[in-house]
């Protein structure tokens, strides 16, 4: 599968220019929609406004995920099993994957057009008023940001160990005798996530700590509070036309 993950395109457009807890509190605001009212007219409403978004931001096509064809397989065999229930069931199914696809795409969406430094200053604005009640709410959005910054790395260190793994030279008694590739690709995994786990808390350390991963200064301006509205707008536009419908 070659896609882009969790990394920002490097293009400059209005959505990158955004705070990015501008851009979490209108994904919040999708999915929130999308939980309460689940219908064909919000979920396609939903659908067109993220293409909206994606033309906006100047995201190429080949941003797309192509996703392997085992998951269209599992998901066809899904609808295959709701089958014989009725076509009430099958619609239902329809409209739980493509509400799943919607909000993955919300987040893909932000990592796009965010650089991951900018989530945990972010994340530690929005929680401020959380101080109060004693709730480790830096800490929280540290977590968060590291998570966001060390998944891309080791799903790339993955593909490199498949392709090492792959180019290892033959021995009928070795290959007998090896664990599942599986195994094997998991297990060396491991040991490169904790020698980068390690590497970065040394180097977090020695640039001041955790702090200074949300001592940057992060505020929204005029430009994201429009933009939050025009998202609440399609919101209710949404709602508005499924109830003319």
């Amino acid at each position: 599968m070659s896609t882009v993950l969790l990394r920002q395109v490097p293009v400059s457009s209005p959505v990158h220019d955004l705070w990015a807890g501008t851009k979490m509190i209108g994904a919040f605001l999708i999915s929130a929609l999308l939980v309460v009212w689940p219908s064909w007219t919000v979920l396609g409403a939903m659908v067109v406004f993220l293409v909206v978004v994606g033309v906006v931001a100047r995201l190429p096509l080949g941003t797309l995920p192509r996703l392997p064809w085992w998951f269209w397989g599992l998901i066809g065999l899904g609808a295959l099993m709701n089958l014989p229930v009725g076509g009430a069931a099958v619609l239902r199914y329809a409209q739980v994957v493509v509400f799943g696809l919607i909000l993955v795409a919300a987040s893909f969406m932000i990592a796009w057009t965010t650089p991951m430094g900018d989530i945990a200053p972010a994340l530690a604005t929005m929680g401020a008023p959380l101080r109060r009640l004693r709730i480790p709410v830096d800490e929280w959005a540290v977590v968060v940001a590291l998570t966001l910054r060390g998944l891309p790395l080791l799903l790339e260190e993955i593909r490199v160990l498949r392709a090492a793994r792959k180019l290892r030279p033959k021995d009928g008694v070795l290959d007998r005798a090896a664990d599942s590739p599986l195994i094997d690709i998991l297990t060396a995994a491991m040991a490169v996530a904790t020698r980068r786990a390690t590497e970065l808390g040394e180097a977090i350390t020695a640039r001041g700590g955790t702090g200074a991963l949300t001592a940057h200064p992060s505020s929204p301006g005029r430009r994201d509070a429009v933009a939050v509205g025009a998202v609440a707008l399609v919101c209710a536009g949404s709602v508005a036309l499924d109830l003319l419908i």
